[in-house]
């Protein structure tokens, strides 16, 4: 494997590194539950990837089993304990474990620890996952409850394939 091609193409480099403080507010929250700090998104890194800090509360949730067509997702835990589906079986992700699903890999996770628990997902290339995130967030806030058919229109608006 040979690095990619360049994509900044000036001789000197720009002072434009971006920093995000721990303690600043979430930039979404879900279901009361779940806060979401988007702490670098498609748009702000030129389509590269994705990072998103995921704080759950304690109780449970989280996505089913699916894949994406179109970027790959990673899994890194900060705090707590969450389930990680890796397409085969589930496992119980401490802090410092990690799982990486290729595009088409089938995944899922969840908090189910009745416990807060923390993650880092990052996703690469940079898809616009904030739209997802604030449609689920939508969704949740007006307590409608959508049709199979409704829910399927909106996976797969947001590459995400239900198995």
């Amino acid at each position: 494997m040979s690095y990619p091609e360049p994509r900044y193409l000036a001789e000197e480099g720009t002072h434009s590194g971006a920093l995000a403080p721990a303690d600043r507010a979430p930039d979404l929250t879900i279901g009361g539950n779940t806060q979401v700090h988007y702490l670098a998104t498609g748009g702000s890194t030129n389509g590269a990837y994705g990072l998103y800090r995921w704080e759950m509360g304690p109780k449970p949730g989280g996505p089913g089993a699916h894949f994406h067509r179109t970027m790959t997702e990673s899994f890194y835990v900060l705090s707590g304990t969450i389930r990680l589906f890796n397409g085969e079986k589930w496992a119980e992700g401490r802090p410092g474990d990690f799982l990486f699903v290729p595009e088409g890999g089938v995944h899922a996770f969840r908090n189910e620890s009745g416990e807060p628990a923390t993650m880092l997902i990052l996703f690469t290339p940079g898809a616009p996952r904030e739209a997802y995130f604030e449609e689920l967030a939508a969704i949740a806030e007006s307590g409608r409850q959508l049709t199979p058919e409704e829910w399927t229109d909106v996976y797969l608006r947001h590459d995400q394939y239900m198995v």
